[in-house]
């Protein structure tokens, strides 16, 4: 059985081309570790870059990429178990599974095979939390966190009302009902993460926000809210989504929300390299290669721990 290979690291470090040579190169199938890849039609604002999977006319497969509609609440319960089929189909064909992403919370959570159990909607409790501030849910979260013990998950959980409501209704429903959680392996994986420099990732983000504009993110996020998808449950979805659909909703102008977006997707990145340094510190040995490395160096690299 060939072990799994997972490539990490924070948006715009270049994981997806570095995954999709290395697939190429190996035989190897991409399982995307990413929680808003997930959605169909949500394409540009996702960064999902579906050319990336073609190297030299090779097409590399992918999974769990389109795999849900927008407006719907996908969660870390649904990917751990996708993740697991996909990951099982991929190893009954002797290929090699390459999980690739950002989202730290579902890379480790497949990794490790954490214990969860599936949370149902309480409306009766959203209903009753409705109108209430950021902060205060946020206060309601912290408390309901110190009585189940759980951590927070650095600001996803709290970056918006609606968030905070799903993480206050997950910690209420696991108080009141304990219940059998599923068990799924932990799976063993070389980890590999693409280190890039802060300040060519800051460069690297403005000019990739700049080209998505160009290409038609406002346009596709017009479509989804023309199609009849609240602009709330886009908000839901955050970044791009979240302040496209301020602008397109007349809640700011065009350079409020660039700068606003801007400033959101560092933020984002910076967070997400705080996880990955908080994995390090919990036992993950990460493999950091230079994002600057020319890629045929940066696959033999990859090969060389992997085998």
């Amino acid at each position: 059985m060939k072990k799994m290979i997972t490539i990490l690291g924070p948006t715009a470090s270049g994981k997806t081309p570095v995954a999709a040579h290395l697939a190429a190169s190996i035989g190897g199938e991409i399982i995307s570790a990413d929680s808003r890849q997930v959605y169909r039609r949500m394409d540009i604002g996702t960064g999902k870059d579906l050319a990336d999977y073609t190297v030299s006319s090779i097409k590399v497969p992918y999974h769990l990429i389109d795999i849900r509609e927008p407006g719907t609440k996908y969660n870390l319960f649904e990917y751990q178990q996708d993740f697991f089929d996909a990951y099982q189909d991929i190893q009954s064909r002797g290929a090699v599974p390459i999980l690739c992403g950002g989202t730290g919370l579902y890379i480790e959570a497949v990794l490790k095979g954490y214990h969860l159990s599936p949370v149902p909607q309480n409306q009766e409790l959203r209903d009753s939390l409705e109108g209430k501030s950021l902060a205060e849910l946020t206060q309601m979260l912290t408390e309901l966190k110190a009585r189940t013990g759980s951590n927070m998950h650095n600001k996803t959980d709290v970056d918006s009302c609606q968030r905070a409501i799903r993480a206050i209704e997950i910690e209420t429903y696991n108080i009141e009902n304990p219940t059998p959680r599923r068990e799924l392996p932990p799976v063993d994986s070389v980890i590999i993460g693409i280190n890039i420099d802060r300040e060519l990732r800051r460069e690297k983000i403005t000019r990739r926000l700049k080209a998505r504009l160009e290409e038609g993110m406002i346009d596709e996020v017009k479509a989804l809210l023309d199609e009849g998808i609240p602009a709330e449950d886009l908000i839901y979805y955050g970044l791009e989504y979240k302040f496209v659909t301020e602008y397109i909703t007349g809640k700011t102008s065009y350079d409020e929300m660039y700068s606003r977006l801007e400033i959101a997707i560092h933020q984002f990145a910076k967070r997400q390299m705080t996880w990955f340094r908080g994995m390090e510190r919990r036992g993950f040995k990460i493999n950091w290669i230079d994002a600057t490395l020319p890629m045929e160096e940066k696959i033999e690299r990859i090969k060389q721990l992997w085998q």
